[in-house]
């Protein structure tokens, strides 16, 4: 079954260059474009796509703004926001809507190809060089006062050591030989942790940890929160 795919950028020549490179894979099918956040809301509507790839600047309705609103349906298409700017507070507020993740425009084809199939499948596209960095610089940016979300209370021990390292960029493979567990176990845990804190996916469980403060900026690249040791 092919992932279906809507292009919503403002500039015509890079639609078709994305259209272009779609159309050559068996399992992709580009269904609609849009030129505007307004128009992309409407296709998406109308359309049903799996996947929006999301240009972040655009007039009328901004890809922010329509990544909000579409993700507000009941049952919302994943949106991979592609950007000019790594460090762009859009992008940032983009991934704490529940966007799934971001790309650069200049990205190579193959890793847009691989983040558009990962993101159909329900995964998030959480790159560490990239990814961290931006939500690193923006979450310094928010109020020390900040209200957290009450299921953070919620959160058994486990399940926040889980957290820590999902903010550390660790897939569910990474999650169960650093703690020992299978990788079933582990997907179990990153399942419970989105459900207990109301979260769509992984990007938006990374940025709640640095917002919560449970992870510092700094603290993923140093290698504070070592792994634990392994039992006897």
């Amino acid at each position: 079954m092919s992932v279906r795919v809507l292009l919503a950028d403002d500039e015509r020549l890079v639609r078709a260059g994305f259209r272009m490179l779609l159309k050559a894979e068996a399992d992709i099918e580009v269904v609609g474009e849009a030129s505007d956040g307004r128009q992309a809301v409407e296709a998406a509507r109308r359309l049903r796509p799996d996947v929006v790839l999301m240009d972040i600047r655009m007039p009328i309705l901004n890809g922010l703004e329509a990544t909000r609103q579409l993700l507000a349906a009941d049952t919302p298409p994943r949106v991979l926001v592609l950007t000019t700017f790594d460090l762009d507070e859009y992008v940032y507020e983009a991934l704490r809507a529940g966007a799934s993740g971001f790309l650069l425009k200049d990205a190579p084809e193959e890793q847009l190809l691989a983040a558009i199939r990962v993101v159909a499948a329900g995964g998030a596209l959480f790159a560490p060089s990239v990814t961290r960095r931006l939500i690193e610089e923006f979450s310094r940016r928010l109020p020390a006062n900040r209200e957290l979300p009450p299921g953070l209370a919620e959160l058994t021990p486990r399940e926040v050591e889980v957290l820590k390292l999902l903010a550390r960029g660790l897939s569910n493979a990474e999650l169960a030989q650093t703690l020992y567990l299978s990788e079933n176990t582990a997907r179990t845990h990153v399942a419970r942790i989105l459900t207990k804190l109301g979260l769509r996916d992984r990007t938006q469980a990374v940025v709640l940890a640095y917002e919560s403060g449970l992870v510092q900026p700094g603290a993923a690249q140093s290698g504070a929160d070592p792994p634990p040791p392994r039992p006897r």
